[in-house]
């Protein structure tokens, strides 16, 4: 199958569909699980991560249709110019353009930054630590959610200024974005559909980049040398990511963030121990 085997082919998708939208760092976990499964580090390997997210997105998308296509026919206020209006008419669309254009800035001008950063266990390990503390307090500093809040533009740019914290591995996309939200006031379950909502098009633009990546540096026999893992790969993220999405809404809105922080701070504290006494995590 390539790079890839079989069966690291589809331990990696399912830990990516089980962590894409749960507030533990997808990627954090498929960096940690590459190394147990001794997986280098290659080109094709370092894309792959990225391009199954891919599959995971279209459950959002598959879960949520009937509010994901859609467009605002309330009238729009009186006086507003005809950009005003058209904008209006697709206000759900224009709020995600808003929100994913910080990261897609980010995203282009310290790409090559961030794929260094994804081959760094102990960064991982580190932001998995300190975010989960943070967690363990983000309920109480965040209370203040409320289901009348509307999200307006602004609201929605300052989402998207915290999700480009998440382009250090080990920090969460979806904690990032959760967070954001419940500053701005969204109840956690609306922060946390925002969030999902929002991973379509930063999560589409990140995939469709690392593809043009690749074939600009002459990648097209990789990719198809590697095509049934990317294919397996992405309909396995997507039946998992199904699941976990269901279980996330309703885990979080009952019981909020405590328990992602405390696995976050026992993951990230198993490996700082292993790697600070010696230790690798490749598993002989």
């Amino acid at each position: 199958m390539g790079d890839l085997t079989a069966w690291q082919t589809i331990i990696i998708a399912i830990v990516e569909g089980l962590t894409e939208f749960l507030p533990v760092s997808s990627t954090g976990h498929m960096i940690i699980t590459q190394n147990l499964l001794g997986v280098e580090s290659t080109e094709f390997v370092k894309a792959f991560i990225v391009i199954i997210q891919f599959g995971a997105i279209l459950s959002v998308v598959c879960l949520y249709w009937k509010r994901f296509f859609r467009l605002n026919h309330k009238p729009a206020p009186a006086g507003a110019s005809a950009l005003r209006r058209f904008l209006h008419t697709f206000d759900f669309y224009w709020k995600l353009l808003v929100a994913f254009i910080p990261a897609a800035v980010i995203g282009f001008l310290l790409g090559d930054k961030i794929d260094e950063l994804l081959e760094s266990v102990p960064v991982v390990a580190v932001m998995l630590v300190l975010g989960g503390v943070f967690m363990l307090f983000c309920d109480k500093i965040f209370s203040k959610g409320s289901e009348e809040t509307v999200l307006t533009e602004r609201r929605a740019f300052r989402i998207g200024l915290f999700q480009c914290i998440a382009m250090i591995p080990g920090v969460s996309r979806s904690m990032a974005t959760i967070v954001g939200g419940m500053a701005q006031r969204l109840t956690r379950k609306r922060a946390a559909e925002f969030s999902f909502f929002l991973a379509v098009p930063t999560m589409f633009a990140a995939t469709a980049y690392k593809f043009l990546k690749l074939f600009v540096d002459g990648g097209t026999g990789l990719l198809k040398a590697n095509l049934p893992a990317l294919l397996w790969g992405n309909v396995i993220a997507f039946v998992v990511a199904l699941l976990a999405i269901r279980f996330f809404i309703r885990f979080v809105t009952k019981y909020g963030f405590k328990a992602f922080g405390w696995y976050r701070i026992l993951v990230g504290g198993i490996i700082l121990v292993l790697l600070l006494t010696g230790h690798t995590l490749e598993i002989a």
